[in-house]
């Protein structure tokens, strides 16, 4: 047992806590990495993008995973608004305003969106308009999308930052060197408190973008069959 583990006897708590909440933030990212996935699936066959397809690097810190996901958001969020500014310069004031009007039948949304993308594309099918009308209608898909980079952003610059995303397999030992170096009790426990904040927040916001996603992904599978 390390001496700082018979000065302070609860330290060998606080140190699994640590690791279950690093296991815990990993597996949320796995989950993360997925979704974003399948909305670039999406984006790429039906809207033209060319965003490449992101994977979590085993060899990488928590930080550099986190600005892996944070660069391929930036970049859906820049596609989105692409397609806005197709749509605002291409229709006519009044049809441009009934895409965001909640009151505005979907249907009639994606006729007007098929009709800009035939211009662009020289062919538009439904499905592509529906993705359009769905992720530019969606505030529960933006205000998630910019809710997680802002977490993501927080857990990189966060006590566990800096830890390959391995560390977990290399054994107890190796971990809290890497984890904690010569944390005492008092910095221990302020890490811990601090990283279950950061970890609630991410796993909350997490939940609301893979749901988001869903929808979109979900709409566009029925659309296809």
């Amino acid at each position: 047992m390390a001496l700082s583990d018979l000065l302070y006897p609860d330290n060998p708590k606080r140190k699994q806590e640590l690791i279950q909440l690093h296991q815990e933030l990993l597996d949320c990212m796995s989950t993360n990495f997925h979704a974003t996935n399948e909305l670039v699936g999406v984006l790429n066959e039906h809207l033209g993008c060319t965003i490449t397809p992101i994977e979590m690097r085993e060899s990488s810190t928590v930080k550099e995973n986190c600005d892996i996901i944070i660069q391929v958001m930036s970049e859906i969020q820049h596609q989105v608004q692409k397609i806005d500014s197709n749509m605002k310069e291409k229709l006519e004031p009044v049809l441009y305003q009934k895409l965001y009007d909640i009151k505005e039948p979907e249907l009639e949304k994606i006729a007007i969106a098929q009709r800009v993308f035939s211009i662009i594309f020289g062919e538009a099918t439904s499905t592509a308009a529906m993705v359009a009308i769905k992720l530019l209608g969606s505030n529960h898909l933006t205000l998630s999308v910019s809710k997680l980079i802002g977490l993501l952003a927080q857990i990189g610059a966060s006590v566990l930052g800096g830890v390959s995303i391995t560390i977990i397999g290399l054994g107890l030992e190796m971990i809290l060197h890497a984890i904690l170096g010569a944390m005492e009790r008092s910095q221990l426990l302020t890490a811990v408190r601090s990283y279950e904040k950061h970890l609630a927040e991410f796993k909350a916001a997490s939940e609301k973008y893979q749901h988001a996603i869903h929808e979109v992904t979900s709409l566009v599978r029925q659309q296809v069959q």
